[in-house]
């Protein structure tokens, strides 16, 4: 694919001079940092605000799952309706500003722009992801004296899974809409079909739609298979990428 390599490395260095190196940073590292504290305190800050209405009514003791337990929901949650809005944009802002038509007049073909830009930002949450998962389990330890890895780690690699999904999703909306907004807006109907068919248990047990439920219950310590709809996500993230690639190289810049 001509000019991968090139493009990629292109990509990596925009990321670390645009806005985007503060945005879901900025809101992974306060979910990880507050997280393991509220859970811990949470009793006491009930007791604080609503004694008085609690009578007769104990709040249970928390443990480290309701700290993982954090996590998984900011992630399947804020996180990831902060990445569809983020990404709307991801191919569509360098068509429209002629960035796009500069960088394919070098030796960079289409399909490489689609895939670098995917796989670029993919990395780029991931790495983010393992940051985050370390600072919440880190001090999760700090808080609860113990902290099992298993569960939270599990966790956080079936919501890598959705995340990548939901990349390669706006990769291609960007391409097909062409605008920010209407991608974020078309990215977040999604998500919210996603969200409802994630009821139907056999959909969620099969398809990408149990990754939620399923990174949220490996957190918590529950029985969990994430095995299909983990292969499933990943076949449809594969698909949405060279349905995204296709697609531009058919497109007018």
């Amino acid at each position: 694919m001509t000019g991968f390599s090139v493009f990629a490395r292109k990509e990596a260095s925009e990321i670390l001079r645009t806005w985007r190196l503060w945005v879901l940073p900025g809101i992974l590292t306060f979910f990880a940092l507050t997280g393991p504290p509220l859970a811990r305190y949470t009793p006491q800050i009930v007791q604080a605000v609503a004694g008085s209405q609690l009578a007769g009514f104990t709040v249970p003791e928390p443990t480290y799952l309701d700290s993982y337990g954090q996590w998984a929901k900011n992630l399947t949650q804020i996180a990831l309706f902060a990445l569809v809005i983020i990404y709307g944009g991801l191919v569509s802002a360098e068509s429209r500003s002629g960035t796009a038509v500069l960088v394919l007049t070098k030796p960079v073909s289409r399909s490489a722009f689609v895939l670098g830009k995917a796989l670029v930002n993919a990395g780029f949450v991931a790495v983010l992801l393992v940051g985050g998962t370390l600072v919440t389990w880190g001090l999760t330890a700090a808080f609860f004296g113990t902290a099992p890895g298993s569960g939270l780690w599990g966790s956080a690699l079936v919501w890598l899974v959705l995340a990548v999904q939901f990349i390669a999703l706006m990769t291609l909306l960007s391409v097909v809409i062409g605008s920010a907004a209407g991608a974020a807006g078309a990215g977040l109907g999604v998500y919210v079909l996603l969200s409802i068919a994630s009821i139907w248990k056999p959909l969620a047990r099969y398809s990408p739609a149990g990754l939620p439920t399923q990174a949220t219950a490996l957190a918590a310590g529950t029985e969990a298979s994430a095995l299909w709809p983990v292969v499933t996500s990943l076949v449809l993230s594969v698909l949405l990428v060279a349905a995204a690639a296709l697609v531009f190289r058919r497109k007018e810049l």
